[in-house]
């Protein structure tokens, strides 16, 4: 098992779960929490490689894939921000929705065959470095390059510009934001489109990048539920949610070769072919999100990590508090 090629791995991966975590962390900033990431990443990526397939440019797909996920996400927007209902409910129902509209139009799609797809390539220069070099700047799709970018630039924008002071504001004190003339509503209806994009960038990843050429129920694989942990995780910190978006990319990998019929420390692989174990790993995803929740639902873990305040609480104007 080579562990260069695992990290590398992880780190291709593990772009699926940086776009979808900080679009998660701009919605939940907003105060609007999301839990329909599943179901708009697969809505993407079934957007992403429909579109991609009939008109023959990947960009098209992509950018299809992001338009879908954040129109599907106004759903969740109306529901919780204009009629108030609660989030979780609204969050869930809104995955199975669409979860539901990418399997029943996506039908067939997996019989396409030579689907363009988005072009990789190495960086010259930082390619040489040693061992990061190959890890972080060979042969990678242009949208690994662009997680890298996304990275320090929504990172500034919370914390460095008067936007995400407004935003940071809104997802706080919407009262006191409102009392300042910040439109409560529509920042939030905002930022929960943005995440719904990058939500439909992070299913287009899979389906035009890191996994290409295929598109099936299975084609996020949990992967939306682990963004909603690693929120958590991050403490709504688009530099850590890197941290833990890549970590767990290179270990996806792991458990995959782990599984495989290789040597581990010269020995024979004890997992290969261990049909519990695979039960295991694919309960995974669903335990991660549940611990994190249920940590961060505590009041006094939530001050700790930095939750925001409003989080999950519907704005009335006029109302005293939140």
């Amino acid at each position: 098992m080579d562990v260069l090629i695992v990290l590398q791995a992880g780190v291709a991966t593990g772009t699926i779960l940086l776009f979808a975590t900080i679009g998660e962390i701009f919605a939940e900033r907003s105060g609007v929490l999301n839990l329909g990431l599943e179901g708009m990443m697969l809505l993407g990526a079934m957007t992403g490689y429909a579109v991609s397939a009939s008109t023959g440019s990947p960009w098209l797909g992509a950018l299809a894939g992001m338009f879908a996920a954040g129109l599907i996400s106004q759903v969740h927007a109306f529901i919780s921000i204009a009629l108030q209902a609660d989030q979780v409910v609204s969050g869930l129902s809104l995955n199975f929705l669409a979860t539901g509209v990418s399997l029943v139009l996506g039908e067939g799609l997996n019989s396409l065959k030579n689907v363009p797809q988005m072009p990789s390539f190495s960086i010259p220069v930082l390619e040489q470095i040693p061992l990061l070099g190959k890890i972080f700047f060979s042969q990678h799709s242009i949208l690994v390059y662009i997680g890298y970018l996304l990275i320090p630039i929504s990172w500034y924008f919370i914390n460095r510009t008067r936007p995400g002071l407004h935003l940071r504001a809104v997802g706080e004190y919407p009262a006191a934001a409102d009392v300042q003339g910040i439109n409560v509503y529509r920042l939030r209806y905002f930022y929960v489109f943005l995440g719904g994009m990058l939500a439909g960038l992070a299913g287009a990843t899979i389906s035009l990048a890191v996994s290409p050429g295929w598109f099936a129920e299975k084609t996020t694989s949990g992967q939306g539920w682990i963004a909603v942990g690693l929120v958590i995780f991050a403490q709504w910190n688009p530099i850590r949610a890197a941290i833990g978006s890549y970590t767990f990319g290179a270990l996806r990998r792991l458990v995959l070769d782990i599984q495989g019929p290789t040597m581990i420390l010269g020995l024979a692989n004890p997992f290969y072919y261990n049909p519990y174990y695979g039960f295991f790993l694919k309960m995974l995803p669903y335990a991660f999100t549940v611990i994190f929740l249920v940590i961060g639902s505590r009041e006094s873990t939530r001050k700790r990590i930095g939750t925001p305040a409003a989080l999950g609480l519907p704005y009335i104007r006029g109302q005293r508090g939140l």
